[in-house]
């Protein structure tokens, strides 16, 4: 179900660092520093998204188990 979100942060985790290794072989680009910045608070917004979602089936597993309809034991 995450695995979307992980493979989106890792993304932007290896466009960061191909971008700061591209801003070190060619001096300092105020326009590659943006960007850099751009991705890096895209990453970070991503992580919180994730963490939320994470929260969110951690709850929905708590109540799920806590509230086992007595239906689901079948006929007695």
């Amino acid at each position: 179900m995450f695995v979307p979100i992980v493979a989106i942060i890792a993304w932007g985790a290896v466009k960061v660092a191909g971008i700061q290794a591209e801003g070190r072989a060619s001096g300092s680009d105020p326009n590659t520093l943006q960007r850099l910045q751009d991705l890096e608070n895209e990453v970070g917004a991503l992580r919180h998204e994730l963490s939320e979602a994470q929260e969110r089936l951690d709850f929905s597993e708590r109540l799920l188990a806590q509230h086992r309809p007595d239906r689901l034991d079948g006929p007695k």
